[in-house]
């Protein structure tokens, strides 16, 4: 049962997850944390900082990693396929009708409409990690992190992977 479980939260998260990662993120969190109970906030931000450090698709990393801690190799190659299989359903089907539809208006509607749920959907997630670093690490290290990232991302144009490397660096020397 714990199979069908990972392939159906994978699978929905990327059906459902119009725009990539940044879409499919809350969506992945929300079935493994929420609906599930596989994991912690706190242990999902652990995973989401890893698999941003490293490169790839995001979704894809999430998915192996978190069906290789659940069920093992079956685990994770259940998860990487569900991750993989919405998109590569839509492109196989729907790769014709794409230049007959591209123009339309409705489909240009459509796509915008979504923009704003994305938006909604990453502020949730980014209260929730801000609220579980919090209770973690205390308001210091909080603000601490959060200023010298905003000014390495921001005034100095550091790559974000930098940053997180950084980030993961400094808690483990001083939050473990």
């Amino acid at each position: 049962m714990i199979y069908w479980h990972i392939f159906w939260s994978f699978f929905i998260a990327n059906l459902l997850g119009y725009g990539g990662g940044p879409a499919t993120i809350p969506l992945i969190q929300n079935e493994v944390v929420n609906h599930y109970h596989w994991m912690t906030v706190s242990k999902f931000g652990d995973i989401l900082a890893i698999a941003n450090a490293l490169p790839g698709p995001i979704a894809t990393k999430m998915g192996g990693f978190i069906g290789y801690q659940l069920a093992g190799i079956p685990g994770a190659i259940i998860a990487l396929a569900a991750t993989i299989l919405p998109s590569a359903l839509a492109v196989i089907l729907l790769f014709k009708f794409v230049n007959l539809f591209k123009d339309s208006s409705k489909i240009k509607l459509m796509t915008k409409s979504v923009q704003p749920i994305i938006a909604i959907l990453l502020a949730v997630m980014a209260y929730q990690f801000f609220l579980t670093a919090f209770e973690k690490s205390g308001v210091y290290h909080l603000l601490l992190l959060a200023c010298i990232s905003y000014f390495a991302l921001i005034r100095l144009k550091v790559h974000p992977s930098l940053v997180i490397v950084c980030a993961l660096f400094y808690g483990g020397i001083f939050l473990s």
